[in-house]
This record gives C-alpha cells, sequence and structure tokens, in this order.
C-alpha cells in the first residue's frame, strides 16, 4: 500500500467509530472526489478546528461570543435546558419542540476519569439563573451511571434558587422494549415517571 494512502488512512482512523476498513473507502472516495472538492472540505475543517468559539453565555459552538441561540429574540428567556455535549443540545433542536435557551455543560462528573464538578460549567450556569431571568431548568442528562451522579449533583447546586422549578426529561422504557431487558434504573425511572392514560 502505498505510504501517502497509509498516512491518510491513519489520520481517518482516529476519528470515532471509524475503524481502518472504513477509513480506506473514505479514503479512496476522497481519491475519486473533484480536487475542488477535497480543498474546500480540508480548508472547512482546518478553519472549524482553529477558528470556532463557545458561546460566552451557554457553553454552545459558535462563530461569535454569543451563539445564534443566546442572541434570538424568538426564544423563552424563562427556561434553559441543561446538557451534557453539544450534539445532546443538536439533537433536541431537531424536534423543533423546545424554544427555550440551553446551557451546555462540556461532560459529565466521572471521577474514573478525572472529571470534577469543577471541570464543568456549572458555575457558568448558576450565574445565568442568579440573574433571576430563569423559572426552569430541564435537566436532560444521560441515565448513565456518571450522568445520574452530574444530575443529583446539580440539584443540590439548584436548591440555593428556590423560586426556579428544577425538571428532568422523561425517562424510562422506550417504545417496544421488552421489559424482561430492561435494566432496574430504568424500569425505576419508568414507575416514577408514570402518567394516567387519556
Amino acid at each position: 500500500m502505498s505510504q501517502l494512502l497509509q498516512d491518510v488512512v491513519g489520520e481517518l482512523q482516529k476519528l470515532p467509530g471509524i475503524g481502518r476498513r472504513t477509513a480506506l473507502r473514505l479514503a479512496m472516495h476522497l481519491l475519486r472526489m473533484e480536487c475542488d472538492s477535497v480543498d474546500g472540505m480540508t480548508r472547512a475543517i482546518d478553519r472549524f478546528r482553529h477558528d470556532i468559539k463557545h458561546c460566552v453565555r451557554c457553553n454552545n459552538l459558535s462563530d461569535t461570543e454569543l451563539c445564534p441561540i443566546c442572541q434570538s429574540e424568538e426564544r423563552d428567556r424563562t427556561t434553559i435546558c441543561v446538557v451534557e455535549q453539544v450534539a445532546d443540545l443538536l439533537s433536541i433542536e431537531n424536534t423543533h419542540q423546545y424554544r427555550g435557551l440551553y446551557h451546555v455543560l462540556g461532560g459529565v462528573i466521572s471521577p474514573m476519569q478525572g472529571i470534577a464538578p469543577s471541570d464543568l460549567k456549572i458555575d457558568l450556569l448558576c450565574d445565568r439563573i442568579a440573574e433571576g431571568e430563569v423559572k426552569e431548568v430541564i435537566l436532560a442528562i444521560s441515565t448513565s451511571v456518571e450522568g445520574e451522579t452530574t444530575l443529583f449533583y446539580l440539584m443540590s447546586r439548584l436548591r440555593q434558587f428556590p423560586a426556579v422549578k428544577v425538571t428532568t426529561i422523561a425517562r424510562g422504557i422506550g417504545f417496544g422494549d421488552e421489559l424482561e431487558y430492561v435494566d432496574e434504573l430504568t424500569i425505576t425511572h419508568a414507575l416514577m415517571n408514570r402518567r394516567a392514560l387519556e
């Protein structure tokens, strides 16, 4: 195999979820693309990596100091949805069901990985709430052990704002799941979040 091809495959394999065979397919596809298209792609990746910023208010990715969501006058400024990563924010935005603001923590508390509460943007969240405009904080954190730890830590920190309603996204059994294969924590959440049939 050509050394140039090996180098490209090696670099592509550094991306999450990309194994050697997929990296090789991508490299061969890049070779078939027009040179201008490949140049445009590499310029976009380079600009993204060097020029991207974090919003000073919510920690979302942005081209400017404030992200478009924080700048928008059409968003409900009384509600903040707290998520772990920007990818979670994008997933919620894609539903077109939520019109409030966001706050990106930048991860979850994980002593095993050396991530402490001080490593996350929790103080920034508390500063935003202290401004007095926020009426509800929605915690949209994963149901992993680390996510649950982060959730409980956030709930304890947010107790200092008694006027603010703190909620979590509904958790429970997914559509099509069989009960015998669902873990105990998920079943517990499903029982706690049960609702009456209409």
